[in-house]
């Protein structure tokens, strides 16, 4: 169950967003061994002063459509899994919203299942999956 939270530039419109979520779900689900259902995202627009990166370190060159990408996922996947990811991740970002893949930083922590409390103050890992 990855928990996803993304940080951008302040000022982009509610479908922006939409598709933004959209997008990183479609790669997540497709390349990340993601349910489809599984759809936890957290999006943070942040003023000039408060969101603050180099627009050339590996990488770029960065513009204002620079978003940051942080998954906790639940578990961990191979490196392969992680490629073909982010390959695709910014494959779908380019073709919506519009964002250059120079633009996409991403961000993968995993954790153990009794790090998650999904409802009801109960361990992840003491719950069965549906």
């Amino acid at each position: 169950m990855p928990f996803v939270r993304i940080s951008l530039r302040r000022g982009k419109s509610k479908d922006y967003l939409g598709a933004l979520s959209a997008s990183i779900h479609k790669a997540m689900t497709e390349a990340f061994e993601v349910p489809k259902d599984d759809l936890f995202h957290a999006i943070s627009q942040h003023d000039e002063h408060e969101l603050i990166f180099d627009r050339h370190y590996l990488g770029g060159p960065r513009t204002d459509n620079y978003v940051a990408i942080n998954i906790v996922a639940g578990r961990p996947r191979s490196s392969e899994a992680k490629r073909r990811f982010y390959k695709r991740l910014a494959e779908c970002l380019l073709d919506s919203p519009g964002i250059a893949p120079a633009d996409v930083m991403v961000f993968i922590n995993s954790t153990q299942p009794e790090e998650w409390s999904m409802a009801g103050g109960i361990a992840a890992v003491d719950v069965s999956p549906p």
